[in-house]
């Protein structure tokens, strides 16, 4: 058995630190069907590249300024090691991004990658600093009266605590008095046991965070996790080595760190608006801002420094209403809502606002000035789309609709390095309609698999497609392109040529991509297409640390979500599980068609399992084999052992490296 969490196993498949390989060699298909050679921009992509740099000014200006402003100090070792010397980040592996745009990258994504690669200790203002460039997020450390606190400790314990040293090492040594995390994703949890322990807890150490974060951090991404995570793999560029025809950022940062993630739940979680708590002498006072990028968030302010935190709700971008690796839609207008609550509210008193990604901004005017073009953003999206749908447009077209604002273009905290107009309009349709655009045809449509043959078959069978395809590559209209060779692949996955060609059409919109996630998750198709999906084994799906704080009721649904009925030979029946060491039972009904946990002991079961929680995690995670468990009394087992062995057979095990961008 093994449990999946998504956002953990993810961040151990970095590419972090490869330099890019030499591109593939083209099959002996594509050479003769005359493809450009892979890692090539065509002149299409050329042309819409150099149209956007002209559109835009790309002089890095003020934010250039302010990814770089009062760098103290940098790492300057090559790279971050985990503790069996294992290269968890390459503090080298963004140094091609000096110098002007390839033609293989959208210019204005090039821009934004550059500010987020500054790397080191930035000071932000009296007694505030932040960590920048070691990880996909921030960590920002605020100076106390006797010690650090630090806001979001990072994705892994590695760079979490290389972090902290270089702020020791520069500052000078403090211990870390409190902990703060703004919002439930694992980037701004992962690396808490990097900077303290469970002895620091308990002798008095503050974790804070937003009400709901317990039940979120665990919960959000626990049952879908094998999809979130090979999705992630796609987004993130995981499998992508840095390089200018690969992976160039992220667009919300750096990338993933390959490193260790962890978890220690807060002592304390906050609600409500205006809550004020005193950290080692530090007045904070706290926003909640559930439901909108996270389930669990909040922000904060600083009177006593006039600085205002904005977590990961307003940042340097433009961000995700629904995340390409999967998650639960996103509320565009409490998005905005809640950004203009602080701007309302803190705008005026705040000379700097900082955020848990990507680098400041200072002086009041320019605060205002942001935080409307934030709240701005998110309503513009919301409104525009609904306006379309409601005179009639279904999804596709509602988006298609939402053309770009004119503040857009002059504001670069609001392009899509990272969320897209284009993406967003369709989760702000389908977070009020749902996932169908409400045409019959559409309702129940048949899988792909079976229509792709069948238009195969339409369009006048292989080379005729062929043919459609390669004029639409050549007049530069990807977008039909990889459409109509999409179809090729799926009715014959085998086919070379078909899937030269879609691998060669994905590249150029990867290459022409705004958006960090959407180069990503087209080169990385691009990639699997050519090389085939990665064998670089299984990823770590999870750790003892982090699985023993998931409920045990979490645990089971998420069990219970691979429950394969077709494999279940029994009548039904219950099995009793009893935890002695969190003095908890959980029951498991099991059904022909459902296994249904319950808290507590039912009657007549057919087996009572007697063991650890923390030896059952050790189970679920393949550190513990059942017999050796058995055998050593660790767990016990009364009643009929051949139910609790067919429960635990009729559970799927998915494969982590399925298929995506083929059938």
């Amino acid at each position: 058995m093994r449990i999946v969490i998504a956002g953990l196993g993810l961040a151990l498949l970095s590419a972090c630190g490869q330099q890019e390989p030499p591109p593939p060699e083209p099959s002996a298909a594509a050479i003769e069907a005359g493809l450009p050679a892979p890692g090539t921009a065509t002149a299409f992509t050329k042309q819409a590249n150099a149209d956007l740099a002209a559109r835009l000014d790309l002089s890095l200006g003020s934010d250039g300024e302010d990814a770089r402003r009062d760098r103290l100090a940098f790492i300057e070792d090559e790279a971050i090691l985990n503790a069996d010397g294992e290269l968890v980040w390459s503090i080298p592996q963004f140094d091609f991004l000096d110098g002007d745009a390839p033609e293989t990258v959208n210019p204005s994504l090039w821009r934004q990658s550059q500010l987020a690669a500054h790397h080191g200790l930035f000071k932000v203002s009296e007694g505030i600093y932040q960590v920048r460039g070691y990880d996909l997020s921030v960590m920002s450390v605020i100076e106390g009266d006797t010690g650090w606190i630090l806001v979001d400790p990072l994705t892994a314990t590695e760079t979490a605590a290389a972090s902290l040293k270089l702020v020791n090492d520069t500052l000078g040594e403090r211990p870390v008095t409190g902990v703060l995390y703004t919002h439930s994703h694992a980037d701004h949890f992962g690396g808490a046991r990097g900077v303290i322990s469970d002895e620091d807890v308990a002798a008095g150490v503050s974790v804070l965070a937003p009400i709901g974060f317990s039940e979120n951090a665990v919960s959000e991404n626990l049952i879908a996790g094998n999809q979130m995570s090979r999705r992630a793999t796609l987004m993130f560029g995981n499998t992508l080595p840095r390089g200018v025809s690969t992976h160039v950022g992220s667009g919300l940062g750096p990338g993933l760190p390959n490193g260790t993630v962890s978890l220690l739940l807060p002592t304390e979680e906050i609600e409500g608006r205006g809550t004020v708590r005193v950290i080692d002498g530090v007045t904070f006072e706290f926003i909640d801002a559930a439901g909108t990028e996270a389930p669990a968030e909040f922000m904060f302010y600083l009177p006593e420094k006039r600085a205002l935190c904005t977590a990961e709700v307003a940042t340097a971008t433009f961000h995700n209403v629904l995340t390409p690796r999967g998650a639960k839609v996103r509320d565009a207008l409490k998005w905005s809502r809640v950004i203009d609550y602080v701007l309302a509210e803190y705008g005026e008193r705040s000379d700097v606002v900082f955020a848990s990604h990507h680098w400041p901004t200072w002086g009041q005017e320019n605060v205002v000035d942001f935080l409307a073009s934030q709240r701005d953003i998110y309503r513009y999206v919301h409104d525009q789309t609904l306006r379309n749908a409601n005179a009639g447009a279904t999804m596709v077209e509602a988006a298609e609709a939402v053309e770009e604002p004119a503040f857009q273009g002059a504001d670069f905290t609001t392009r899509g390095y990272y969320g897209t107009l284009n993406h967003n309009a369709k989760a702000v349709y389908q977070h009020y309609f749902g996932w169908w655009g409400g045409v019959p045809a559409e309702y129940n449509r048949l899988p792909h698999e079976v229509t792709a043959a069948r238009y195969v078959e339409a369009m006048g069978e292989t080379e005729r497609v062929l043919d459609i395809g390669r004029t639409a590559f050549e007049s530069g209209d990807y977008r039909w392109a990889a459409e109509v060779f999409n179809h090729l692949v799926f009715a014959e996955p085998d086919n070379q040529e078909g899937r030269d060609w879609l691998s060669a059409t994905y590249e150029q919109p990867g290459f022409q991509a705004e958006s960090g996630a959407w180069r990503s998750y087209y080169l990385t198709g691009a990639a699997e297409l050519r090389r085939g999906v990665p064998n670089v084994g299984d990823p770590n799906l999870g750790n003892a640390d982090f699985l023993k704080v998931v409920p045990s009721l979490d645990l089971f649904d998420a069990l219970a979500a691979r429950y394969n009925p077709a494999k279940m030979k029994r009548d039904p029946f219950a099995i009793v599980f009893e935890f002695p060491d969190r003095d908890e039972t959980i029951s498991l009904l099991v059904e022909t068609s459902v296994i249904v946990p319950r808290l507590g002991a039912i009657e007549n079961a057919a087996a009572t399992v007697t063991i650890n929680r923390s030896d059952f995690d050790r189970l679920i995670l393949r550190e513990a084999a059942p017999l050796a468990l058995v055998t050593s009394g660790r767990m016990k087992i009364d009643g009929k052992r051949s139910a609790v062995s067919a429960m635990f057979d009729s559970l799927d095990q998915p494969d982590f490296w399925f298929n995506t961008v083929t059938p």
